[in-house]
């Protein structure tokens, strides 16, 4: 006999015997699939050992923690997304074992099989030996449930909860309705079925293996030639406002936002982001300059004034080619009437441009207004302190966001703010409890779009979301989704980038994140550089990866994600005293860095292994 430490992981599908009853031969079958399909192949991708079947459980081999807990939530995310799905309860331990004849023996065993019938339908429990390893090595919350007694095992064994993303929303508490918790669990599947449909309309796969890869790939194609065919190129410069009260800032700025999310909505066009173009706000450079500066043939520049019950808006559009105004224009309109002065403008805009604009483009182009105009105004100023980005500021954005649903409770504009103040709490880790700001907004994006199906931002956040959760082919088809809707989505083409980049497509993640910097490089908060920088390595363009990683870090000197790539990228390179800065500069910001810890949400190990090769030849540990 062999002793080894080794993880121990124990799986047993939920209420089988019942299933049994009722079906006999397809709960068979469906078992028999799942371990076909799911099991074997999740297993084998994270380097364990099946060393036992029990009828409908099985007890796997692992030499990582790591990589027992990832292959869990893999396992569960997938089977429980099978077209007859199916629950587990998954329990983990670490501990010494006896090795005999490919068989596993002794206490390791016997306890993550205990942790297994005490785990939560579709939940993952492991022992206090196992969370001692994970905790500060994979992005998850674990959620501690006591020292519990189990059967045959004399000590109390520390219990964990793994709070993943991924558990069962029939399991989770609240006061819900059955009718909610039905349709809550359903969810996913629909949302699976009905981006099958949808691709299956305008794309003819040859291999079922290949259907979701192929048609993301399509869509990617198209969204990217589409990209490449735009004739107009226009950036919208922050209307000033000539109000008397200079606490009228925010409707200035407010209304630019709406026209540039307003003129995004063409795919003819290519419009510069917000992010962007109010860099330019105060300067004293001329429409020209800046023209050049942001690449762009168009400049629309303007004026706002709000006075009483009347909004005046002066507007001209500038070729920066010749220098010549296209065309100029005033409007004088009830405040009352100030989403039809937006539409006039818009159209008055495209129009002097000569695009070709079908009709959806012109119904998505006119956004549904709030019923109330005070929830307008609530609205940008919310917006305004979101784009402040501080804790205090977002505290301040919900209020606002708050008060115009209570106006109106289908504003679909202030019900995905809620969500992304939601999501920017995880993002900025603002919260001790990830998942559920994370099921919050996934929530309002929910709601959001069964008010409005067209609603590009509600389509981004729910990408983001899905992004979190390593739901990487819907996180991808919800970010495509946002981008037929809104085809100059900056956001959008940064977040499918890097999810893209996770996934291991890595052209198509270049071709993405390399758009969204086109339309916006100048945000300070967008790591899109450095997303672009690690796509570039894994490809083994380390010179292409410099250059982009060292534009990023002017942008966030104080961000460790981009001194971990640089250190790896120098290394590559041969550039020894430079590996070795970036490699202190990452401890100096992290001090429990470790190499194995990073990399985790790539599914492709081979890029795993690249950038952990680059971090070591760096002198990084």
């Amino acid at each position: 006999m062999e002793r080894r430490l080794v993880a121990i992981l124990a799986a047993d599908v939920v209420g089988y015997s019942h299933s049994m009853g009722n079906d006999e031969i397809g709960t068979l079958a469906a078992l028999k699939t799942c371990e076909a399909e799911v099991i074997e192949p999740t297993v084998k991708r994270h380097h364990g050992r099946i060393f036992k079947r029990m009828g409908d459980g099985y007890l796997v081999e692992f030499s990582s923690v790591v990589d027992s807990v990832e292959c869990a939530l893999e396992w569960q995310n997938l089977a429980g997304n099978m077209r007859q799905p199916l629950i587990f309860r998954i329990g983990i331990n670490l501990g010494d074992v006896l090795f005999e004849e490919g068989d596993v023996y002794g206490d390791g065993v016997n306890i993550a099989a205990r942790l297994e019938s005490i785990a939560k339908p579709g939940g993952v429990s492991i022992s206090g030996t196992a969370y001692d390893q994970v905790k500060r090595k994979l992005p998850l919350d674990f959620k501690f449930t006591g020292e519990q007694e189990v059967k045959n095992i004399p000590d109390p064994i520390r219990v964990y909860q793994v709070e993943s993303p991924l558990q069962t929303t029939a399991e989770k508490s609240g006061p819900k309705s059955k009718k909610k918790k039905h349709l809550k669990t359903l969810l996913p599947y629909l949302l699976i079925l009905a981006g099958i449909l949808i691709t299956a309309s305008f794309f003819y796969i040859k291999t079922s293996n290949n259907d979701s890869i192929k048609a993301n790939e399509s869509i990617s194609s198209d969204l990217e030639n589409s990209n490449k065919s735009r004739g107009a190129s226009i950036a919208v410069l922050p209307f000033k406002n000539l109000s008397s009260d200079q606490e009228q800032e925010y409707f200035s700025d407010g209304i630019t936002n709406d026209i540039i999310t307003d003129l995004s909505r063409f795919h003819e066009l290519l419009v510069i982001s917000s992010n962007t173009v109010f860099t330019y706000k105060g300067k004293t450079m001329s429409v020209k300059e800046i023209g050049q500066q942001l690449d762009v043939k168009y400049i629309l520049e303007g004026s706002i004034q709000k006075a009483g019950n009347m909004v005046r808006i002066n507007a001209q559009l500038i070729d920066i080619v010749d220098g010549t105004h296209v065309w100029a224009d005033r409007y004088d309109q009830e405040y009352s009437d100030i989403f039809k002065l937006q539409a006039d403008l818009v159209k008055s805009i495209v129009a002097a441009l000569a695009i070709n604009v079908s009709q959806s483009e012109r119904n998505r182009a006119m956004r549904k207004p709030p019923q109330d105009l005070d929830a307008y105004d609530y609205l940008l100023k919310g917006w305004t302190h979101y784009h402040s980005r501080t804790r205090e500021s977002h505290h301040i954005a919900k209020e606002m966001f708050s008060k115009a649903i209570l106006i109106d409770s289908t504003y679909t504009a202030a019900i995905t703010g809620m969500g992304l103040l939601e999501y920017a709490k995880v993002s900025y880790g603002w919260t001790e409890f990830p998942l559920r700001a994370l099921e919050s907004a996934f929530e309002y994006g929910q709601r959001a779009l069964e008010l409005e199906s067209d609603n590009a931002s509600a389509h981004t956040l729910l990408g983001n979301v899905y992004a979190f959760q390593n739901k990487y082919e819907l996180a991808i088809h919800e970010t495509e989704l946002a981008l037929e809707l809104n085809p100059n989505d900056a956001n959008a083409y940064r977040q499918r980038g890097w999810v893209l980049l996770w996934a291991g497509r890595l052209d198509d993640a270049i071709g993405s994140l390399e758009m969204s910097l086109r339309l916006d490089n100048k945000s300070s908060i967008s790591n899109a550089w450095l997303h672009l920088g690690m796509a570039y390595y894994l490809k083994g363009n380390y010179r292409q990866a410099l250059e982009t990683l060292e534009k990023g870090v002017i942008k966030r000197p104080e961000y460790v994600g981009y001194y971990i790539i640089l250190a790896a990228t120098y290394a590559q390179l041969e550039y020894v005293e430079d590996a070795a800065s970036s490699a202190a500069k990452v401890l100096n910001l992290d001090p429990f860095f470790e190499v194995e810890s990073f990399g985790t949400a790539f599914r492709n190990l081979e890029h795993r292994q690249a950038i952990r090769e680059g971090l070591r030849k760096a002198g990084l540990r």
